[in-house]
């Protein structure tokens, strides 16, 4: 039983470094060709928008929302897979491998 706490501790350890990780992790979202660049790290969180000059035109406010949209999700997309990789293989030497057991509810 004192293993096993010992065991839960480090673990609890490594998640820890692991988060500490995902703060440096910057993933690139982009839409419309290039034109809407987002970055986020690893704890999805927004870091720098781009937005090209070009969509900087009147009449295109509604195209360039959309394209923010879309750039901020991929670039959310990519954050969530390099958290769940990170966190993966933090606890990966800790925990046994159990079907189904979803690490991404620790990111």
């Amino acid at each position: 039983m004192f293993d096993l706490i010992n065991k839960l501790k480090e673990v609890q350890s490594k998640m820890k470094e692991a988060q500490q990780s995902l703060a440096k992790v910057i993933v690139e979202g982009e839409a419309g060709a290039g034109m809407v660049k987002v970055k986020a790290n690893g704890l999805k969180k927004i870091i720098s928008i781009h937005i090209d000059d070009e969509l900087v035109k009147p009449g295109d406010k509604d195209m360039m929302a959309d394209l923010i949209v879309a750039a901020i999700n991929k670039a959310l997309e990519e954050a969530d897979l390099a958290a769940k990789e990170i966190m993966k293989k933090s606890a990966g030497d800790f925990l046994p491998n159990i079907p189904g057991l979803d690490l991404g509810q620790f990111t």
